[in-house]
């Protein structure tokens, strides 16, 4: 076994376990920090595209509800870049961010292997095609959030992704991070235990973004650290050992305190979100 990014054999052991496959171990290269799963055996030819993510979530209303305030902040984030242009959400999920974009991008299509989310797409009136080999046209943005984590080879994909950028587009890579603070710095146990799944096949930070980056070929145009659970999430982890604290306590959360804690956090680069643009 050889790390996908650098090369190296030289590897430690993550504490804390797979959630949903206690038969994975959790590893990160010694030499650059890519954190990943011990095996992708799991990924069989057809998972995706038989649901196997969201089996927990199994009605679209309910998943749409517990992901809009995600798809709104991405919306927020890159409206201006979206302005009269064309888009390509790759793994677009129940669609939510796909239906705030078309109303703001002079294209803005989507690509799911999902299958059970058809009718839902044709209920929004959102054009979503299930390969690569479907889609049409070039783009000025193309956006991949959290999905690259879930490919077993990331490099390939992004390259392949980049044939779609109109000259001068950008390709919107959002990750979540292998340096989260609950790991890192807190060191929360009952976080170790839930926050590894089997569908996330790989973990990056912004080194090994920027590593996976160039195995693609690709220019980085900036990093970014996001922070997308607030303090209160962080303190019930801390406190009770359960998520949910960013729905349950609330009370303590405001706008401004979120920001100061993200940029502290993203200052040291410890926030549970990296997003990087990509160029060719």
């Amino acid at each position: 076994m050889k790390c996908y990014i650098c090369g190296g054999k030289k590897f430690g052991k993550r504490p804390g376990k797979v959630r949903d496959n206690p038969k994975l171990s959790v590893h990160e290269c010694r030499s650059c920090g890519l954190v990943f799963l011990s095996s992708f055996r799991h990924i069989t030819e057809n998972f995706y595209q038989d649901s196997k993510m969201h089996d927990t979530t199994p009605e679209v209303g309910s998943w749409c509800k517990a992901t809009q305030w995600d798809d709104e902040r991405r919306f927020k984030f890159l409206a201006s870049a979206m302005e009269n242009r064309d888009l390509l959400d790759f793994g677009c999920g129940n669609g939510g961010f796909l239906a705030l974009a078309k109303a703001a991008a002079a294209r803005a299509v989507g690509l799911e292997l999902e299958t059970r989310l058809k009718p839902h797409y044709g209920s929004l009136g959102l054009k979503v095609f299930e390969t690569l080999g479907e889609v049409d046209g070039k783009f000025d943005l193309i956006t991949a959030f959290h999905v690259v984590e879930h490919l077993p080879d990331p490099a390939k994909e992004l390259r392949r992704l980049a044939g779609f950028l109109k000259k001068g587009g950008r390709l919107i890579v959002e990750v979540p991070s292998s340096e989260d603070a609950m790991l890192t710095l807190y060191g929360s146990e009952a976080f170790s235990r839930f926050t590894y799944w089997s569908c996330h096949l790989y973990l990056f930070n912004r080194d090994t973004l920027r590593l996976l980056a160039a195995k693609a070929g690709l220019k980085v145009d900036y990093i970014k650290c996001i922070q997308r659970y607030p303090v209160s999430n962080h303190l019930h982890w801390l406190s009770k050992g359960l998520p949910g604290g960013h729905q349950k306590w609330s009370f303590l959360d405001s706008p401004e305190l979120h920001a100061a804690y993200e940029k502290q956090l993203a200052s040291l680069g410890l926030t549970d979100t990296v997003i990087a643009s990509l160029s060719l």
